[in-house]
């Protein structure tokens, strides 16, 4: 690939989407943007970029920045991390709801498995400590293509097959005529998902009880991740907890959050009791 021309992506991802691609992984623009470039007929990633600039479309520049966004995920993904938040943490936060009603927001959920999965283990496992709340979930991320693709629910071989046990998969999805797996009305009506760019404001989202901010952060520039950090708190109700990625963290970034103490990968605003912090 020309340097201008994965100057000129790279540049529009970071202001589209705060992806942070170096010139090493220029691999990843071709192959995240060759499907747009067949439906649009173009012939060269050079010829995506002349169109990008000599005709303004703040709409093609945005699916195209949403594109470069990775799309990796699959069922399960850090299995003992979902279990406690449905073991844990959700009861946790029941006890101090006035409302029974309990709010999860998979922010940057992709094409919806982290959110299926959570929803398969309040049909499998729910604990006694949830029988009767309302457990509402919010499945969010930049990518069109990626949202419907999770609300539709419809997903491939290979896809059920990263993550998914037979028992599940026979037991939640039907298989399509098509050979596509389509997940049970059960688990999609105890979800409903959005198209949200995490680096604008989310106030229209509502507040969540816990937040699952997985595997987001990893990819972008420290200035978008600060972004998405302060944003994403806002949204956090008062004793909720957001939980990130193996690896990925908050500190530097932000002095609104502080590690749980009991939650390896969870954060909780800053100066509350941790020991309770889910609870407060």
């Amino acid at each position: 690939m020309q340097e201008e021309v994965f100057n000129e992506l790279a540049e529009l991802a970071l202001k589209g989407s705060g992806q942070a691609i170096p010139k090493s992984k220029s691999y990843l623009i071709e192959a995240r943007l060759a499907a747009i470039a067949r439906r649009e007929g173009f012939g060269t990633m050079a010829d995506l970029v002349h169109c990008l600039k000599s005709r303004a479309n703040p709409v093609f520049a945005a699916e195209v920045a949403a594109a470069l966004v990775s799309k990796d995920t699959w069922f399960f993904r850090d299995r003992d991390a979902l279990k406690r938040v449905v073991e844990e943490i959700l009861p946790k936060r029941l006890k101090a709801s006035n409302t029974g009603r309990l709010k999860v927001w998979c922010a940057g959920g992709a094409t919806g498995q982290e959110a299926y999965s959570l929803a398969i283990l309040l049909e499998d496992e729910l604990p006694a400590s949830l029988r009767g709340a309302q457990i509402d979930i919010l499945s969010t991320d930049i990518c069109k293509v990626a949202t419907e693709k999770a609300r539709v629910a419809r997903f491939g071989h290979y896809e059920v097959q990263k993550g998914l046990s037979i028992h599940r998969l026979v037991k939640h999805f039907t298989r399509l005529e098509t050979g596509q797996w389509e997940a049970s009305e059960a688990l999609r009506s105890r979800i409903s998902f959005r198209q949200h760019n995490l680096l604008e404001r989310a106030d229209g989202l509502g507040n969540f009880d816990v937040i699952l901010c997985r595997n987001v952060l990893s990819g972008m520039a420290r200035s978008a991740r600060t972004k998405v950090i302060d944003s994403v708190a806002k949204q956090m109700m008062p004793g909720g907890m957001i939980l990130l990625g193996g690896g990925e963290s908050v500190i530097g970034l932000t002095d609104k959050l502080e590690p749980a103490r009991h939650f390896r990968g969870g954060w909780v605003a800053a100066g509350t009791a941790n020991a309770e912090a889910s609870a407060a």
